[in-house]
């Protein structure tokens, strides 16, 4: 089954920026998606257990290195969005 995530990274720290580089090159490092980047969000598409476990390890690399961040997800099961 394919899923669409929809994903924002609010870090909790003045120069945001950084971070949200960091979680888009991150994410992107991923086979077998179908990743765009928008101005507000980033969309990951693919095989629903190969995307959850990329959005999860993706979030927990970003803890470690950038610490605190809170992520907005909206999560389509059966939908392909791009």
């Amino acid at each position: 089954m394919q899923v669409t995530i929809d994903i924002s990274m609010y870090p909790n720290r003045e120069d945001f920026i950084p971070p949200i580089k960091g979680f888009i090159e991150r994410i992107n490092q991923f086979r077998d998606l179908k990743i765009t980047t928008f101005p507000t969000s980033t969309v990951v598409q693919g095989e629903y257990e190969y995307a959850m476990q990329a959005v999860q390890k993706t979030i927990a690399d970003c803890y470690q290195e950038f610490n605190m961040a809170i992520y907005v997800a909206k999560i389509i099961p059966g939908y392909e969005a791009l």
